[in-house]
């Protein structure tokens, strides 16, 4: 499909060269992207400032709402407190009236039993009724002047330290105290050996202004507190007695649990270092408090951390955009720069992208090129069935991987040749959309390489001329014996003749041997002709056998000069597609830097082995000498062109022997002769498909 408006598609090419020299295939794969507009720079900044602001926001909307809650929390806790106060103040004003109405009553008793005429019924009377109204009083006593108890509520009961002394040892000082001072006075606190904690008041009884008794009242602290704090004031407050020392006599509460406030206040009456020690307990409302502070507390930081997940992600995302505007950027300079034309195609064949270089090399632009289907504008008139046919084959996914030429027109009408690579194209999902080629104009590369073919050949013919011109000596020699073998053969002849006696018979011989001698003149030069020819290349089915036994009659007579054999044994071989100069060409090459390495070579040691071997798809032909050897420093260099060892040498003899043994899709190459009797020598190897050309 053809890209929408002000999209780009924008396309990644790897293009790699295969053996060959040629691109090689590979998947392409496309993506669609919108063209940026706003710098980036500007935009990161703005995002930046965009991000700050809600976060800022935030943190101020927590502060805020802390702020709030600690100030609710700060208020709530100053009321706790004033209300705290408030209600010791009202429970130490009440201890205060009852221990003050019992302090009354108790010297209201004492000035009666002072005056009345009958004070034990009056004791019995008066005590039984402040035991009865006043509960936190456990004992009351009544005692003479010499501390010896004349009566004492409840009746039948004493103190707990015992009849020998009625009243508590800590309490022996108060008993002057109050008889010096004349009115009650309150005793230090004291544990009794229940563990329990008391206090005692002592009001003296006075008669005609001398000490004549003292009562004495026992208060238990717990039953104090047990009798005189209301049960309400328990359910939200612990009430403690205790010293300076935070010794504790007595405590009454309802609740269990930590307290949060604590309010002390003197306990006077009695005095000596007696606190009223009142703690608050946190109400439920405070857990409700702290649990909706920690649920603000959480619900802000997920806001935040929300916020800050936000802000990575269009961070991320900026800079998504960033990399893309260079991305674009860069292959729009890639675009730009490739000499390869780009074509992409969908699955039905429209074209939906081509780069600027496929413009160039057809000569269309891209707005008369995207969204057309076949037949396309370049394509060639008069080939249209060859060309749809090829675009059917690509579009079912068969396209030759080593790509396919074609021709194309340019939209001046020019032809050019072009080679075609088609990979297919691949979105960012992974799914097949389309054909994407790699079109190269080898137009010129097609022109060069003919000219260098017909480089290669005159080359070839060069060498050939070479090679005979090197072996004209030879050759020369060679001729010479038949003819002279001719000339004399009709020297004979003519003086037979002019013999009266001259049969037929007599000359027949010599005109046979006369014969033979120009078949083989015949043979040598025409073997020469044939060889020196120009053709063109051409494999066809030929002998091999032939081509070595000719290649042995061009160097017999060069063996027989340097003194070197030559053993060939040749099988039964079946016709090779080969052209059989170029053959001729490389064996007689092979076999005469053969016998040149031998020049040093002792002359019984001087053998040249051609061997044939019979594979099951080619056939392997070795020329094996025991000369000096390639040493390691050149044997890389050894095919290069224009690279001899000798000094009269052109360097094109065994670099034109690879290139035809390659033409005939075969392989050359050269190992060291590790059994050659000297040590040394060399084995070139080259080989021959058998399959039909």
């Amino acid at each position: 499909m053809s890209p929408k408006p002000g999209h780009r598609t924008i396309v990644a090419i790897r293009i790699v060269e295969n053996r060959n020299g040629k691109p090689g295939k590979n998947v392409v794969y496309h993506f669609p992207m919108r063209n940026p507009l706003s710098p980036p720079t500007g935009s990161a900044r703005r995002l930046r400032w965009l991000l700050a602001l809600p976060k800022l926001g935030i943190v101020l909307l927590l502060a805020a709402m802390l702020s709030l809650l600690w100030l609710l929390q700060h208020n709530e806790a100053e009321e706790e407190r004033t209300a705290l106060i408030k209600d010791v103040l009202w429970l130490e004003q009440n201890l205060r009236f009852h221990l003050n109405g019992n302090e009354e009553q108790l010297q209201q008793l004492a000035v009666d039993l002072a005056s009345q005429p009958e004070p034990a019924a009056t004791f019995r009377t008066r005590a039984a009724h402040m035991l009865k109204t006043r509960p936190e009083i456990a004992q009351l006593l009544w005692l003479d002047a010499q501390r010896q108890a004349i009566d004492e509520m409840p009746s039948g009961s004493l103190p707990e330290h015992g009849i020998e002394s009625p009243i508590p040892p800590i309490a022996e000082k108060y008993f002057e105290v109050a008889s010096r001072l004349g009115k009650p006075v309150y005793s230090d606190p004291y544990f009794a050996s229940s563990g329990r904690a008391h206090m005692a008041l002592l009001a003296p009884v006075i008669s005609e202004r001398r000490l004549t008794g003292m009562l004495v009242v026992i208060y238990p602290l717990d039953a104090l507190l047990a009798n005189l704090v209301p049960w309400w004031f328990t359910e939200k407050y612990r009430v403690a007695i205790v010293d300076d020392n935070d010794v504790q006599f007595a405590t009454k509460t309802n609740i269990e649990g930590s307290t949060s406030q604590t309010y002390q206040i003197p306990l006077e009456p009695p005095g000596y270092g007696l606190k009223l020690k009142v703690s608050s307990y946190p109400s439920p409302g405070n857990y409700l408090q702290r649990l909706l502070t920690v649920a603000i507390i959480v619900l802000g930081a997920g806001v935040f951390w929300s916020l800050w997940v936000v802000r990575d992600l269009m961070k991320k995302r900026s800079q998504a955009e960033e990399a893309l505007r260079a991305e674009h950027a860069f292959r729009t300079a890639m675009e730009d720069s490739l000499t390869v034309g780009m074509r992409a195609r969908d699955l039905e064949g429209r074209i939906t992208y081509v780069n600027p270089a496929f413009c160039k090399i057809t000569g269309f632009s891209s707005e008369e090129l995207v969204g057309r289907t076949p037949p396309m504008p370049y394509w060639i008139p008069e080939q249209l069935e060859e060309t749809y046919a090829i675009h059917r084959t690509v579009l079912a996914g068969n396209a030759p991987p080593d790509g396919f030429e074609i021709t194309f027109r340019r939209k001046n009408g020019e032809r050019f040749q072009a080679l075609i690579y088609e990979a297919r194209l691949i979105d960012g999902n992974g799914h097949h959309t389309g054909w994407m080629a790699s079109v190269l104009d080898i137009t010129e590369r097609k022109a060069a390489e003919e000219l260098a073919r017909l480089q290669q050949e005159q080359l070839q013919f060069t060498a050939r001329l070479v090679t005979m011109g090197e072996m004209a000596s030879t050759l020369a020699h060679e001729l010479n014996q038949p003819l002279a073998a001719i000339a004399s053969y009709n020297t004979g002849c003519l003086n037979l003749l002019e013999r009266p006696d001259c049969r037929p018979a007599d000359i027949q011989p010599a005109l046979q041997k006369l014969g033979v001698q120009a078949q083989r003149a015949g043979r040598i030069i025409r073997r020469v002709h044939d060889f020196v020819r120009k053709s063109e290349p051409k494999r066809a089915p030929c002998a091999l056998g032939d081509v070595i036994e000719d290649c042995l009659g061009f160097v017999e007579a060069d063996a027989r000069k340097n003194q070197v054999r030559i053993e060939c044994t040749i099988p039964q071989l079946p016709p090779i597609p080969a052209d059989r100069l170029m053959l001729e060409q490389v064996l007689l090459n092979l076999i005469r830097n053969g016998m040149e390495a031998m020049a040093t070579t002792p002359a019984k040691a001087r053998l040249l082995r051609i061997d044939i071997e019979l594979g099951a798809s080619e056939l392997r032909i070795s020329v094996t000498d025991q000369g000096c050897g390639i040493s390691p420093d050149i044997r890389d260099k050894l095919f290069a062109a224009f690279f001899t060892t000798k000094p009269e040498g052109m360097g094109v003899g065994l670099s034109i022997c690879r290139s035809i043994i390659e033409f005939h899709r075969g392989r050359l190459w050269a190992d060291d002769n590790l059994r050659s009797p000297t040590g040394s020598g060399t084995i070139f190897t080259f080989t021959l498909p058998l399959e039909a050309a």
